[in-house]
């Protein structure tokens, strides 16, 4: 396959799964608030890529894929376990203890920044636009209006924790720049998204060991165990598959687009199964966050100031 144009805009099946990937993440939050009421963090995420690990390797041996067992790529796996998953979770859970999540979720939408800046230093394909930086800049925008700006009063405090949150999202950006060498080693999304969950479990399973003493917990009731069931089949399996192949066909900084879409599917989904109430600032930050796709997509804008321009020439 050819390697990805990341400066053209998105085809209709990139756009595609990037709104599905939105929505399965999205849904990780309903599922979390119902799993960790009665499951630490780590060891929710632990459960999660490890039985999405299970699910990708029985869907691999379905399809008659067999993963590559060289050092190379095993390396590669462990690094993006570690980029994507095991030191950005680990931080984001520390920060949340100290400051409000729906900071840290803002902090976390600064993630295609840092992508659209590293991509442009790192890559050849993926250099910045001026569209695609006022794109980034403007969808970032809608998040905090979006959540809540009355949330932003609290920046400067407790700094180390949102340093921390940044930091995760730095790696975030990392880890979706990183990730392009898998399609350039000949590796599937599919085999790719199964490497990375088994070196994230891998990784994560003695912090949990260490921390969450999980044989001390009591037994989970039904309701977190279903949550947890579909977090790792949903929310994670089918999540990172979507999500290599975006980033193998259409490149990290469209990919990482999804951070602006997440908090849009949350506060949808909150409202149709929760009852929670759509507010006036929620339909602002999401037409922010369409004006900022459409910015970076490009295709929009173009059709605008061409239909424009033929409104002035034939005046």
């Amino acid at each position: 396959m050819p390697p990805p144009v990341a400066n053209r805009p998105m085809s209709p099946l990139e756009w595609a799964m990037l709104l599905a990937l939105a929505l399965v993440w999205g849904a990780s939050f309903f599922f979390n608030s119902i799993a960790v009421a009665q499951v630490p963090v780590l060891t929710v995420v632990l459960v999660r890529v490890g039985l999405a690990a299970i699910i990708l390797l029985l869907i691999l041996r379905m399809l008659g894929e067999r993963m590559p067992r060289d050092r190379r790529a095993w390396a590669a796996f462990f690094a993006m376990g570690l980029m994507n998953n095991a030191i950005p979770f680990s931080l984001i859970v520390w920060g949340q203890q100290h400051i409000a999540s729906s900071l840290a979720s803002i902090l976390n939408a600064s993630t295609p920044l840092f992508t659209v800046l590293l991509a442009h230093v790192l890559t050849r394909d993926e250099r910045m636009t001026g569209g695609k930086l006022a794109g980034v800049l403007i969808g970032f925008v809608g998040v905090a209006v979006l959540i809540g700006t009355a949330v932003l009063h609290d920046l400067g405090v407790n700094v180390a924790a949102q340093i921390a949150c940044l930091a995760a999202a730095l790696l975030y950006a990392f880890a979706g720049i990183f990730g392009r060498r898998f399609r350039e080693m000949g590796i599937s999304p599919m085999a790719t998204a199964t490497g990375q969950v088994i070196a994230s479990s891998l990784i994560l399973l003695p912090m949990v060991l260490m921390i969450d003493q999980p044989w001390t917990l009591p037994f989970p009731g039904p309701a977190a165990i279903v949550a947890l069931l579909a977090a790792a089949a949903i929310s994670t399996a089918l999540a990172y598959v979507l999500y290599f192949r975006i980033l193998a066909t259409a490149g990290a900084t469209n990919l990482l687009l999804v951070t602006f879409l997440i908090p849009v599917t949350a506060i949808l989904l909150g409202a149709l199964f929760l009852g929670e109430v759509l507010l006036p600032r929620h339909f602002a930050g999401m037409a922010l966050i369409g004006l900022g796709l459409a910015a970076i997509d490009g295709r929009p804008v173009r059709t605008a100031r061409d239909v424009l321009f033929r409104n002035r020439g034939r005046a």
